[in-house]
């Protein structure tokens, strides 16, 4: 049984270091941008959008929907990065601890 009490306090240790790292998650920030860095987007780890930055050149109401579109293109590209960033970090947490191969969703 010691073994058992050993894997135990391992997954306890792995379960408050994944905890740590979520919350770190929402101070890391990603850039990403659209347009040649005409639209810029920042997200942080937590996949939440905290300022987006839009070059002075395409603001003009007849390129709207232009406009839009760069938005939305590095929107999608800053939360895609996010994305990754938080499954690196988390990836880091669990290293050696889950066989590879193993997928639990969330590790």
């Amino acid at each position: 049984m010691k073994g058992m009490g050993g894997m135990m306090k391992q997954i306890q240790k792995m379960q408050a270091e994944m905890e740590r790292v979520q919350n770190e998650l929402g101070n890391k920030t990603i850039d990403a941008e659209s347009g040649g860095g005409i639209v810029k987007v920042t997200a942080n780890g937590k996949k939440e959008i905290v300022k987006i930055e839009i070059g002075q050149e395409v603001i003009n109401p007849e390129e709207k929907e232009m406009l839009e579109d760069l938005v939305v293109a590095a929107v999608n590209k800053a939360l895609e990065a996010a994305g990754k960033m938080a499954e690196e970090e988390l990836a880091n947490v669990t290293k050696g601890m889950i066989p590879p191969g193993l997928n639990i969703p969330g590790f």
